[in-house]
């Protein structure tokens, strides 16, 4: 007796094994696809995403181990200052946020923001 009696994606009548779903490997793939694209996107996944964006910004723009940027440049890139993974707070006072080894400090200089961005160093750690 068969479960499906069509195709989940294109409709098409099913042929052979009865407990089939689709017609082949393509509705499957374009269903699961469809599927996922109309789910809510999960905030695990949009954390997640986030984080590696910031990462990958931090990446670009510290080439120098230690870098001041203007703020525009980094938040156009999609940078995002509210996701970080830890912090790190300084002699000084200052409280480095970090996205794993990249950090970043927002500062205000002649009115205009900034960013210091550093990287993690052993010291840090202590």
């Amino acid at each position: 007796m068969r479960i499906q009696k069509k195709c989940l994606y294109c409709g098409k009548l099913l042929t052979g094994r009865t407990d089939k779903k689709y017609c082949d490997l393509h509705c499957k793939s374009a269903f699961q696809y469809k599927k996922a694209k109309e789910s809510p996107v999960r905030f695990y996944n949009k954390v997640d995403n986030q984080l590696k964006l910031n990462r990958r910004v931090l990446k670009e723009y510290n080439k120098g181990g230690k870098v001041t940027i203007r703020g525009q440049v980094l938040l156009e890139s999609g940078f995002d200052p509210n996701f970080f993974t830890h912090y790190w707070k300084n002699k000084k006072g200052d409280v480095y946020l970090f996205v794993y080894e990249y950090g970043f400090l927002k500062t205000s200089e002649r009115g205009k923001e900034k960013y210091v961005l550093v990287t993690w160093q052993d010291y840090m750690a202590k």
